[in-house]
């Protein structure tokens, strides 16, 4: 039985939860909920196959209040489901759901950084179906070759931003670096 308490709803953008006007990014959204501490290691741990509260909260390392903050975030973001695996207490299960699965890529390239440059020799190691250890890499859907930072280019979909920012205030600077000459 799915128990999810609260219906799925995408989270706050970003730029409206600073008041500010920073750039419009996925990034930033996508951070604001699976960003806070914990929170991909709750992920890791759901991979993993780990799917209930007290191993969650063992293998990650994660007091108990954070954890059930973090869950709740996960949840109600729709990257994890709720499920009730016990009545009496209840007690819950939590499962990617097809947006979390969408989510793995990103931790696989996340351990191969970690990897890379953190760690003396790689914690966990993943063996692709080939029978090889996996070399996680960006490829491009269309043409399957991997990809490198001269390969593409950033098209802005909001209007009045650019690489450098603002559009407004980039001519705002300018304007106030001729008037002090």
């Amino acid at each position: 039985m799915n128990v999810s308490e609260q219906p799925q709803r995408k989270p706050e953008p970003s730029r409206t939860a600073r008041g500010k006007n920073p750039r419009p990014c996925s990034i930033a959204d996508a951070l604001s909920v699976v960003g806070e501490k914990y929170s991909l290691l709750v992920l890791r741990e759901v991979f993993f196959g780990v799917h209930r509260f007290d191993a969650i909260a063992k293998n990650t390392g994660a007091p108990r209040d954070i954890l059930t903050t973090r869950l709740r975030t996960l949840v109600d973001a729709g990257v994890l489901e709720r499920t009730l695996y016990s009545e009496r207490p209840a007690r819950y299960e939590y499962r990617a759901t097809p947006a979390g699965q969408e989510l793995r890529p990103v931790l696989l390239m996340l351990m191969k950084w970690g990897d890379r440059h953190l760690a003396e020799v790689p914690p966990t190691v993943w063996r692709h179906k080939c029978g090889a250890d996996l070399d996680p890499a960006v490829t491009c859907r269309d043409c399957g070759e991997e990809v490198h930072r001269r390969d593409v280019t950033v098209r802005f979909e909001v209007p009045g931003w650019s690489e450098q920012g603002p559009e407004g205030e980039r001519l705002r600077g300018a304007r106030g670096a001729e008037r002090a000459r």
